[in-house]
């Protein structure tokens, strides 16, 4: 496949001149200095993989590159002349392309109408079968399954992104082109193409800046790393340090730079998750608290459907759904927390059947559901940190008494969620969609954990979030089930799963394939399950 920028000029890198050149950018919110006074050279040909934990201020200088924000103070240089990129259209305009990290897209909209928004055109008629032909394009290159007249809203997460990834790319022209985390939810063979392409484009003089929380991908991908911490660039890795370090000296380079100090007390980071999660000695397994009989959810062309899923969790356990994103793990979710009804089989909790019961009624029997969706589903942005935290007890005392709102009771309620989860916020009264993603997250963590819960559903739990926060997580996971709740986790993760889960089952079209016992060597058992009903598309 041809690249999906047309023809780029190579002259700023065979110059020495960046394509693009940030100056001294700060950007301020009330209570936050998001960038402090950040330097940064994007270069044709390059890949500029950027890194930070959450909250380190790289969302808010990929909204300075693509005109979402305006900065305080510094200057952008465009092929050595400066710029100012007030807006969205000014961006594209200057050729530039940004993937972000929460989705943009329209929900309402098919896949093909999403892509086909902002396409230059004019008033004449569309030739919709050579946007057909686009689309296919796009889809054999990153993995995709789902059709272009699918609705986009109905698509599950890792889906809504690869769209995202579809529309960055779909006209040609671009100079730089801004990936937020863009492989967190692609296949294997998805990431893989993706890493061609992102070759190819370069190779054609496209530089593109990669925001990712995966040290390996930055190694991997990145022709030049810089490091972000609490909103200033403390640090960088220039081609020739990735080109002569191991991936170990680089990693513990990396790490130091993002955690300063702080680094020492983490001992030893992976590239990736370590797999060495199995049940633990002192936890002990219960009675079967959940048990997912025979379940059918009747498929359409935004939902997959379910058949005869049958599953048992018992107290103290945590069982594992692995699985290409898309393949009913998110439908699995939404009927067992009774937010989708199925229509056939049964749900019990602790052998009590709660399948005619609602969220409400399930949520107040220790059921609870943690989204993938934090801001859209799990939080609502305009509301502050406090009122997020009791979002599933408006109106109920203690918070509110006779109709009326008591907000001491609110602010103490969150103050000692934020304490005892680490929650990185200025105050309680702080908007939520001020909040990184992963103290977004710590949040509907201490939330979902209040009011002693005995079974909870992690969909996705650390999608996106840096590796301190992602490990944050998964021990809040392994001391919970220690404490007797039962975990059902979803993840697109293998490795994630094979460290964390006492057993692992597998989904693909709706159905359990298979369902194996943690233990060294099972990650190939977990693949051959992940595509035994695929047809080889996973």
């Amino acid at each position: 496949m041809s690249g999906p920028t047309g023809t780029a000029s190579t002259e700023s890198g065979t110059s020495g001149t960046p394509l693009l050149e940030l100056r001294g950018i700060s950007k301020s919110f009330p209570g936050v200095l998001a960038n402090d006074r950040i330097d940064l050279e994007l270069r044709a040909g390059e890949v500029h993989a950027l890194l930070g934990e959450n909250g380190a201020g790289k969302s808010t200088l990929i909204s300075i590159l693509s005109g979402m924000y305006h900065p305080d103070a510094g200057e952008i240089l465009f092929e050595g002349s400066e710029v100012r990129i007030d807006s969205p259209r000014t961006a594209i305009e200057l050729g530039i392309g940004t993937v972000y990290q929460h989705l943009t897209l329209v929900p309402t909209l098919s896949v093909l109408e999403n892509l086909m928004l902002g396409s230059e055109g004019g008033f004449g008629k569309l030739d919709l079968e050579a946007e057909r032909r686009r689309f296919d394009e796009l889809a054999e290159l990153l993995g995709v399954d789902f059709s272009p007249g699918a609705r986009t809203g109905a698509l599950a997460l890792g889906q809504q992104q690869q769209v995202e990834i579809m529309k960055a790319l779909w006209r040609g022209g671009s100079r730089i082109l801004i990936l937020d985390e863009p492989t967190s939810m692609l296949t294997p063979q998805g990431y893989e193409d993706l890493r061609n392409e992102v070759k190819h484009l370069t190779a054609d003089g496209l530089s593109v800046v990669l925001i990712t929380h995966k040290l390996h991908e930055a190694i991997e991908l990145g022709d030049r790393i810089s490091v972000l911490r609490r909103g200033r660039k403390v640090g960088a890795v220039s081609p020739a340090e990735l080109r002569d370090q191991s991936e170990e000296q680089l990693s513990e380079q990396i790490v130091g730079m993002m955690f300063g100090e702080q680094a020492s007390e983490l001992g030893a980071v992976e590239l990736e998750p370590v797999a060495a999660g199995r049940l633990s000695p002192d936890r002990k397994l219960g009675e079967v608290a959940l048990t997912v009989r025979d379940i059918d959810l009747e498929p359409d062309d935004d939902v997959t459907g379910l058949n005869q899923v049958s599953l048992k969790i018992r107290a103290g356990e945590i069982l594992g759904i692995a699985g290409v994103d898309g393949n009913g793990q998110r439908e699995l979710a939404e009927v067992v927390a009774g937010q989708r009804r199925h229509v056939g089989g049964e749900l019990l909790l602790f052998d009590q059947d709660i399948s005619g019961l609602g969220v409400r009624k399930r949520e107040r029997r220790g059921l609870r559901y943690i989204t993938d969706d934090r801001l859209g589903e799990g939080t609502v942005g305009d509301l502050d940190v406090a009122m997020n935290s009791v979002l599933k007890q408006i109106g109920s005392p203690p918070f509110w008494k006779r109709g009326a709102e008591r907000r001491d009771e609110i602010d103490r309620f969150a103050e000692d969620l934020v304490e005892r989860f680490d929650v990185r916020t200025p105050s309680v009264q702080t908007r939520i969609a001020n909040l990184s993603g992963g103290n977004v997250q710590k949040l509907l963590l201490a939330r979902e954990f209040s009011g002693d819960p005995k079974v909870v559903i992690f969909n996705k739990p650390t999608h996106g979030l840096d590796v301190r926060t992602a490990e944050f997580v998964r021990d809040r996971i392994r001391e919970a089930a220690s404490g007797g709740l039962a975990a059902l986790v979803i993840s697109t993760e293998i490795v994630e799963l094979v460290g964390l889960c006492d057993r692992i089952a597998v989904m693909s079209r709706g159905v359990i394939t298979g369902e194996v016992e943690n233990r060294p060597g099972v990650e190939e058992e977990i693949g051959a399950l992940m595509i035994a009903r695929a047809g080889g598309n996973s």
